[in-house]
């Protein structure tokens, strides 16, 4: 009979090793390990998109009745120890991509350097720390759900950066405590026009307690962001004078900085675990102000791992602006100024709030590999189109709509 592995110590493995690993040990100077998502998710929303991430250009509901783009993912990774302080970790990743193709990419490629066994630093592209599986979000076996609440993981939708980063562990007894510290940046794509988000000057530092059963992390992080995507929208109305350049200037998203502090913890003692996750993004750009939270539990039973999460997500900066006074413009221009108001209290509105319900099972029937079955209900506050995209002109945002996901997850 298949046992469900402890989720929590595989993402700790992560943390400390640089990556993925299977049940066995290679002593060998390189190793080589695979982990990926076979899923196919079904939205009830037919007039717009559910993805799992806003690098992706649709999904299922209106693209697709069910789509295998929302989850599925391969990835390969290679380690070479080459001393007990010197190693590298290559980690490449296939799955959708803004221009949605299954191109390739490199999501880590670092050397580490171990001054000490518990003081070592990482030069390259490594992971963005700042959630409980952020060193394995993308390896869905490490994860109790089919993927992490939304509400929460949307908020640093960045992966990873390059830079460097320091992490020092200490041992206090039974407790241990790790702090590390990055420093970088990042330039991933969006499908709006293959636009890039900016982040530069990014650092922070993060906080990872263990003791026994029980595991926490604290996060900062601050950043310089610049959102691309928003250049024509902000020039519109810098065409309407001092008044455009206002409304321009206070949403202003080039090199702005915003910030993230993020709280988690998970008690997981083996035949059952309960975690939670709070954040907030905090910014004066367009984007604005984001809170959001989770409380997830499950119970294993042999090889199945029944489970519920809930989370809940909410704007704490405005949700909409006057924008030009359109009363005072000619007609000829009016209508534009109207158009350039409707645009950008879309975007304020389009984050307002949203919570969800998630009742899944994972079944473990095999070694290393894992089937889950998910359904999510969704409910918007006001005008937000969470996770949704693609809209069509017939589509209104607010309401609520379900996700079914089937996935089978593998590490080897």
């Amino acid at each position: 009979m298949a046992t469900r592995p402890n989720t929590l110590a595989l993402a700790v493995v992560t943390l400390y090793a640089g990556g993925v690993s299977a049940d066995t040990a290679d002593t060998s100077m390189f190793s080589l390990s695979s982990f990926g998502t076979v899923g196919i998710v079904h939205s009830s929303e037919k007039r717009a998109d559910f993805t799992s991430s806003i690098f992706k250009p649709n999904g299922a509901g209106h693209s697709r009745n069910w789509s295998a783009d929302v989850d599925s993912l391969i990835g390969a990774q290679l380690t070479a120890t080459f001393t007990p302080q010197l190693s590298a970790v290559v980690q490449v990743i296939s799955e959708q991509r803004y221009d949605n193709s299954y191109r390739p990419f490199v999501e880590w490629a670092n050397i580490k350097y171990a001054f000490t066994p518990d003081f070592n630093m990482r030069v390259g592209r490594t992971v963005q720390p700042a959630f409980l599986f952020s060193d394995s979000r993308k390896v869905g076996y490490t994860l109790p759900w089919v993927r992490p609440p939304g509400e929460v993981y949307s908020l640093i939708p960045v992966t990873s950066a390059d830079g460097v980063d320091l992490s020092y562990r200490l041992h206090f007894g039974d407790l241990i405590n790790t702090v590390q510290g990055n420093y970088g940046q990042s330039s991933p794509r969006r499908p709006d026009d293959m636009d890039k988000v900016l982040a530069r000057e990014s650092s922070g530092i993060s906080n990872l307690t263990e003791y026994g059963a029980l595991t926490t992390r604290i996060t900062y992080q601050r950043t310089h962001l610049t959102l691309e995507a928003l250049d024509p929208l902000l020039e519109g109305f810098r065409g309407f004078g001092e008044e455009g350049n206002a409304v321009a200037d206070r949403y202003n998203s080039e090199d702005e900085l915003v910030e993230f502090l993020g709280v988690g913890a998970i008690y997981d003692p083996g035949s059952w675990f309960v975690m939670g996750e709070w954040g907030r993004f905090r910014s004066d750009t367009v984007v604005g102000t984001l809170s959001a939270w989770y409380l997830s539990g499950g119970y294993r039973i042999d090889a199945f791992t029944p489970y519920v999460t809930y989370a809940r997500s909410r704007t704490e900066s405005e949700t909409s602006t006057a924008g030009l006074t359109v009363s005072t413009l000619p007609p000829a221009s009016a209508g534009a100024a109207g158009e350039l108001n409707g645009a950008l209290n879309a975007i304020l509105g389009a984050n307002e709030g949203q919570q969800t319900l998630s009742l899944g099972v994972r079944w473990d029937f095999t070694k290393n590999m894992d089937a889950k079955l998910q359904y999510d209900h969704t409910r918007f506050k006001g005008n937000s189109v969470g996770p949704l995209i693609n809209p069509q002109s017939d589509f209104e945002p607010g309401g609520s709509f379900n996700v079914i996901s089937l996935a089978v997850d593998f590490v080897f």
